[in-house]
């Protein structure tokens, strides 16, 4: 069985984004990047089906810019046997990389796929659902525990109420959240290993895949500034000023 991994370059979870000057999206020159973390998550979970015989390849799959190609050996380091990189400098909404990755799993007929259930740079959590859209395939999205079982996908989300298990018939999508797994290190005889393995770089064009964008960003701004806390003398000036000032009891 096949399985299929979508891995995002974002900018580092530890770096502090700025907004550019003019208004029109966050300065990620010179920034450090990594991969989606949560997309990390699902790398290791489809390496260790293979580890458990339930998987026969893992193949990455990324989006974006001739830089993604370091994303990807990232991911062959954990484990990955081979990667293919889509290649465009367009800005590549959900909707465009959900088109994207529907047309390499229609090359690469894939069992399952497994990607994050958001990326940490636009938050946006929509590219797995409409992927699953996409291919009409069922979806399991927030997975928290995950496991193959006589063609099916036994899957542990999160939700409100508590937990809810799925048992969804394969293929199928499934989009991973924190609690599903901790990701290995990546050592250096895997990162030399990673450099061996095959990538191949396909364009959009070839895919047959319209990536122009659908939404236009209008102006990127910093969250206002918090006003400092102030220390009061006793329980009544609290009130006074939650009444009076922050005016949120009455």
């Amino acid at each position: 069985m096949k399985v299929l991994v979508a891995v995002k370059r974002v900018v580092d979870f530890n770096v502090k984004v700025r907004v550019k000057a003019d208004g029109s999206g966050v300065d990620i020159a010179n920034a450090k990047m990594a991969m989606n973390p949560f997309d990390e998550i699902a790398v290791e979970e489809a390496v260790r089906l293979k580890e458990a015989g339930l998987a026969s390849e893992v193949v990455a799959v990324s989006c974006g810019g001739p830089a993604c190609q370091e994303t990807l050996r990232t991911a062959m380091a954990i484990g990955a046997d081979r990667a293919i990189l889509v290649e465009s400098e367009a800005e590549l909404q959900p909707l465009a990389v959900a088109k994207l990755l529907a047309a390499v799993a229609a090359l690469e007929q894939p069992r399952l796929i497994v990607l994050g259930k958001q990326a940490i740079d636009d938050d946006c959590n929509q590219t797995g659902q409409m992927l699953a859209a996409l291919l009409a395939w069922p979806q399991a999205t927030f997975a928290s525990k995950l496991a193959l079982e006589a063609g099916r996908a036994l899957v542990t989300r999160e939700v409100d109420g508590g937990l809810e298990s799925l048992a969804l018939p394969l293929p199928a999508v499934v989009t991973t959240d924190l609690r599903l797994n901790e990701p290995r290190y990546v050592t250096l005889p895997n990162i030399m290993k990673a450099k061996k393995k095959a990538l191949d770089t396909m364009t959009p064009a070839d895919l047959g895949v319209d990536v122009a964008p659908r939404l236009h960003t209008l102006k990127v701004a910093e969250p206002a500034q918090r006003p400092s806390g102030v220390r009061v003398a006793d329980v009544q000036t609290l009130v006074a000023k939650l009444k009076n000032e922050a005016k949120v009891i009455a």
